[in-house]
């Protein structure tokens, strides 16, 4: 799309969702697109910028779009749902929350540290597979995160193998972040294995991936782990994630379970 035709979709289509320092436009709501097909145009500097939902670095790089696009604009409620039923199931456990080590796999630009720390989480150790990521908590949460480290769960280097390990987390969190290819099922098995028997998964994923011949490896997953006992499932809530682009609801299915052991890598 040429400059000329955003400036007019956004002038004369009446898709401008957010004014102010970072305006926001959206596609027209006639359009129909899927979850990961989803964009929006950002203003900058007196010109429109188109950016794809799931292009986290480019969301990454401008401070603010982030929350204001998906919090502020689409109602996401995903890292303060998540933390408010971990809270909950710690409690109902007898799990103080501030013991909980937690480590939160796709950890983006701190969000869901956030929703943890203003939980009473204390050692929160984030992990992401970019850098942008890293560098946006750091531009706008500085300190929030115990540690956090860019890596690839499934190639990490020795050090930081051990180092994870010795840390000895109890708490697993990952949040929006399965079912798209954002995060292989290889990598969420290698996180959740760092969890020590009897810690907390807490967890998400799109309802639609949970049904048999979604095309999502994560439907065979979830079901395996819960059907052969690695994992105790002790709350679960279906609620909206976020809107569309449309304003149509997206429904996710949270977890919170009971690791009894292992995962073994179904590749």
């Amino acid at each position: 799309m040429h400059q000329d035709e955003i400036n007019a979709a956004v002038v004369g289509g009446h898709h401008l969702v957010s004014d102010g320092s970072l305006p926001i436009a959206l596609p027209d709501p006639k359009l129909s697109l899927s979850q990961d097909e989803e964009w929006c145009m950002v203003r900058l500097d007196d010109d429109w910028r188109k950016i794809r939902f799931h292009d986290y670095s480019d969301i990454y790089e401008i401070e603010g779009l982030y929350e204001k696009l998906f919090r502020d604009v689409l109602g996401c409620r995903s890292p303060e749902m998540i933390a408010g039923l971990l809270e909950k199931q710690a409690d109902r456990s007898g799990t103080p929350f501030d013991s909980l080590r937690i480590l939160v796999l796709g950890a983006g630009n701190g969000m869901v540290g956030e929703a943890l720390a203003n939980a009473g989480a204390r050692k929160i150790v984030g992990v992401d597979i970019l850098e942008a990521a890293k560098d946006a908590v750091a531009r706008d949460r500085p300190g929030m995160y115990y540690k956090y480290h860019v890596a690839d769960m499934t190639e990490l280097a020795p050090e930081l193998k051990t180092e994870l390990k010795a840390s000895r987390f109890n708490c697993l969190t990952c949040v929006a972040a399965l079912g798209f290819g954002d995060i292989p099922v290889a990598v969420f098995v290698e996180a959740y294995n760092l969890i020590e028997a009897e810690g907390l998964i807490a967890f998400n994923i799109k309802e639609e991936f949970l049904n048999p011949g979604s095309g999502s490896d994560f439907s065979d997953l979830v079901g395996a782990m819960i059907d052969r006992g690695d994992m105790v499932v002790e709350a679960k809530a279906r609620y909206v994630h976020r809107n569309s682009t449309r304003g149509l609801p997206l429904h996710y299915v949270a977890f919170v379970g009971r690791k009894r052991r292992d995962l073994v890598d179904p590749s």
